[in-house]
C-alpha cells in the first residue's frame, strides 16, 4: 500500500478505494496547473498541498458516514467542497452543490470536477443568492469563508431547515463560539482536526438566532 493510500484510509475512512487516491491525485495536479495562473490557495501553502488541504478537507468524510446531500458554502480552489465530491463517488447517490462567486475559481472547479466525472453542480453567484436554488442539504461545510457569528448568518437558511455544519475552524476556534453564543443559541460538537490538533471541526445544528441569556 503507498504511504498516501495509507494516510487517506486514515483521515478518510479504512474502505477508501485506490481509484479514490488517484482522483485525488488528478486533482491535484490540475489544482497546480491551475494554480500558476490563478490565485487558488495561499502560494505559502502549495507545498504541503497534501496534508494542509486535500487531507484537510477529506476528515469530514467520516464525520457524517451517511450523508449523501452535501453543500459547500465558498469553495474557493476547492476546500472542502472539490474533495468531497470526489469522495462522495464512493457513496451511493452521492452528491455536493459547491457554491463560488469568483468566476475564474469557479471555472476550475467545473473542469476539475467535471473531468474526474465527480457528482458536483457549481454555482456561480453568491451565498445569498444561493438560497432556493439549492435544496435542502444534510450537510454545510465552509473553510476559511467567514467567523463563526457570520458564517451561522450565512448558513441559517439551510442548518435551520435541519442540515448540520461542519467548518473547519483553526487556534482561535474558543473566541469564534463566545462571540457567537451573543447573538445566537445552537448545538455544538467539537472535533479535534486530524490535520492539526489545535484546529477543530465544529459539529453546528439547530440554530437560532438571540442568545441563551437573553431568553432565559
Amino acid at each position: 500500500m503507498s504511504d498516501r493510500l495509507a494516510e487517506l484510509r486514515e483521515i478518510a475512512g479504512e474502505t477508501v478505494s485506490r481509484e479514490t487516491l488517484v482522483r485525488l491525485d488528478i486533482f491535484e495536479a490540475e489544482f497546480r496547473k491551475w494554480a500558476a495562473r490563478i490565485n487558488l490557495a495561499a502560494p505559502s501553502t502549495l507545498a504541503a498541498l497534501w496534508s494542509r488541504h486535500i487531507l484537510d478537507s477529506a476528515q469530514l468524510f467520516p464525520l457524517a458516514p451517511d450523508a449523501t446531500d452535501w453543500l459547500d458554502l465558498g469553495s474557493g480552489g476547492g476546500f472542502p467542497g472539490a474533495i468531497v465530491a470526489i469522495l462522495l463517488m464512493e457513496r451511493e447517490n452521492g452528491r455536493i452543490e459547491l457554491v463560488e462567486s469568483n468566476n475564474k475559481k469557479a471555472a476550475f472547479l467545473k473542469s476539475v470536477l467535471g473531468s474526474i466525472g465527480a457528482p458536483a453542480t457549481v454555482h456561480v453567484c453568491r451565498i445569498e443568492e444561493a438560497v432556493g436554488r439549492v435544496r435542502s442539504p444534510q450537510i454545510v461545510t465552509a473553510r476559511a469563508l467567514a467567523p463563526l457569528p457570520l458564517l451561522l448568518e450565512l448558513a441559517e437558511p439551510w442548518l435551520g431547515a435541519g442540515a448540520i455544519g461542519l467548518f473547519h475552524k483553526g487556534r482561535d476556534y474558543a473566541t469564534e463560539i463566545a462571540e457567537s453564543r451573543d447573538a445566537w443559541r445552537f448545538d455544538l460538537v467539537e472535533h479535534r482536526s486530524r490535520v492539526d490538533p489545535a484546529s477543530r471541526i465544529l459539529a453546528v445544528s439547530n440554530p437560532a438566532r438571540g442568545s441563551a441569556e437573553k431568553r432565559s
